[in-house]
């Protein structure tokens, strides 16, 4: 895998067709030029080689996958496929369950746990007949911005694998990213989605808060306010294919809305009457240079696409991490783990146990205050949201920093926390269940993605959807991907 240039290439190379969007898949197999099996065995392929360089699979279902796909062959043979998404491959982050299959979630506590129940976005997924080819790599219970963990290693970029992938759902971007197959399953809790989607290139979607059901299962139940699960793809018209699969009500779920199936239209082509809003450091952000050089853009993009640009439209105090996030995120990371022996965390990451350890000498008191300022931080986007129709910003204020870190010590010369401070701009954003998309939307010096964050109202996914689309029509980047060798 070389690194850290783009590159368009043809469809003659091998493992081609793991390379296609689920959309073209799907033509594919109405007009019979493919079938289900032939795409499963470019994807395992795909992943065989991608893994070998870029650590992105903690349990393959290879065998599951090739029967699966033969019998969604047969389907399409006899013109009668199950759901819209027959015989389309999709991986499945390790924190989301698949009957059968052990689900580590990053821990060593969890090496004997083998779920005999499908998480309610997976068992969407069998019932529409889209294929799960394996459980993508992530940290110890999702708590960090990187997928390494002690259970899998350090999961790398296929932009450069000198490079982290970001995440936690970071075996899931970058698997897309390399052309593994073209949907992925991902969570989010601080932007477990959207940074490793904007680090690898690709589409994360976060969608509202409760719009995708987490049980059964969600392994384990850390981050409860905070986590949401989501599509990753490489075009948008993929992501809300996916999207709207996995949306549902299910009462499993406290959290999970009763929104009716919903369908979203990739097609836009202008934004004429669309405002948004544009903040390019929330009003006190450090942002690496190349960043604000790509926002400003992609900005100038969506002004010529006809949408009506409102500038320097956020303003936050620099001290929201230490005052609201941290106190109900440790908490409740410290939570999840309350109940379990001291020496079920022995093998434990080392950042990990410093994160439960935090959470549990917050007192309730501070988990409350922290909760009331979070409703003040959700009441500044609902005014905000009265004088535009949706907020950009960068996805991160850093490109992909080096594989095996925990993050970076400053940004742009000035000092920032290392677990979370270089990525101001997502855990907000899970912090007022808001919905929020990372897109492409252009390359540092170094060749490595960076990523634009459209933000919207609550079960806007449609708009945002309308954006990124527009976005990606005028400035299209599914054909650079990462050089293969």
């Amino acid at each position: 895998m070389k690194a850290g240039k783009a590159r368009a290439d043809g469809a003659t190379e091998a493992n081609a067709l793991a390379r296609l969007s689920a959309v073209e898949l799907l033509e594919g197999y109405r007009t019979r030029r493919f079938t289900p099996r032939d795409v499963i065995e470019d994807v395992i392929a795909a992943l065989e080689l991608t893994n070998a360089s870029c650590n992105v699979v903690v349990t393959e279902t290879y065998d599951q996958a090739r029967k699966a796909a033969d019998v969604a062959t047969a389907a399409w043979s006899a013109r009668q496929p199950a759901g819209k998404l027959t015989g389309v491959p999709v991986s499945i982050k390790d924190l989301v369950y698949v009957a059968g299959v052990r689900a580590l979630g990053g821990a060593p506590a969890n090496r004997d746990l083998v779920p005999t129940v499908d998480g309610a976005a997976v068992a969407a997924l069998k019932a529409a007949g889209a294929i799960v080819t394996c459980k993508t790599t992530t940290c110890e219970s999702g708590y960090k911005l990187t997928a390494d963990s002690p259970v899998s290693g350090i999961t790398r970029n296929p932009w450069n694998t000198k490079r982290t992938s970001g995440g936690s759902s970071g075996g899931a971007a970058a698997s897309v990213a390399a052309g593994c197959g073209p949907l992925a399953i991902g969570t989010d809790g601080v932007g477990s989605i959207r940074v490793p989607s904007s680090f690898c290139g690709v589409v994360g979607i976060k969608p509202t808060f409760g719009l995708v059901p987490r049980s059964p299962g969600f392994s384990p139940p850390s981050w409860a306010s905070l986590a949401h699960t989501g599509p990753i793809a490489r075009t948008v018209a993929d992501a809300a294919l996916l999207l709207e699969v996995i949306a549902a009500h299910d009462l499993r779920d406290a959290a999970s809305l009763p929104v009716p199936t919903r369908s979203f239209d990739a097609t836009a082509v202008k934004l004429d009457g669309i405002r948004i809003g544009s903040s390019v450091d929330f009003g006190y952000a450090a942002v690496a240079p190349d960043i604000r050089k790509a926002f400003q853009s992609a900005v100038e993009t969506l002004d010529s696409l006809g949408a009506s640009i409102v500038p320097d439209c956020v303003h936050f105090e620099p001290d929201m991490l230490e005052r609201i996030l941290k106190p109900i995120a440790y908490t409740e990371q410290a939570a999840a783990v309350a109940a379990s022996d001291a020496s079920a965390l022995a093998g434990s990451d080392g950042d990990y146990r410093d994160v439960v350890a935090k959470g549990a000498v917050y007192s309730g008191v501070q988990y409350v205050e922290a909760s009331y300022r979070r409703n003040s931080l959700r009441g500044s986007f609902l005014e905000m949201f009265g004088k535009v129709d949706a907020i950009v910003t960068p996805t991160v204020a850093v490109t992909a920093f080096p594989a095996g870190a925990l993050g970076v010590d400053e940004v742009d010369g000035v000092a920032v926390d290392r677990h979370l401070g270089w990525s101001p701009f997502s855990w907000p954003i899970n912090l007022t269940g808001l919905p929020a998309a990372t897109i492409p939307c252009g390359f540092d010096s170094d060749g490595l993605p960076i990523g634009l964050q459209i933000i919207a109202p609550w079960l806007e996914e449609g708009l945002i959807i309308r954006i990124a689309a527009a976005f990606e029509r005028a400035r299209p980047w599914a054909e650079f991907r990462p050089q293969m060798s």
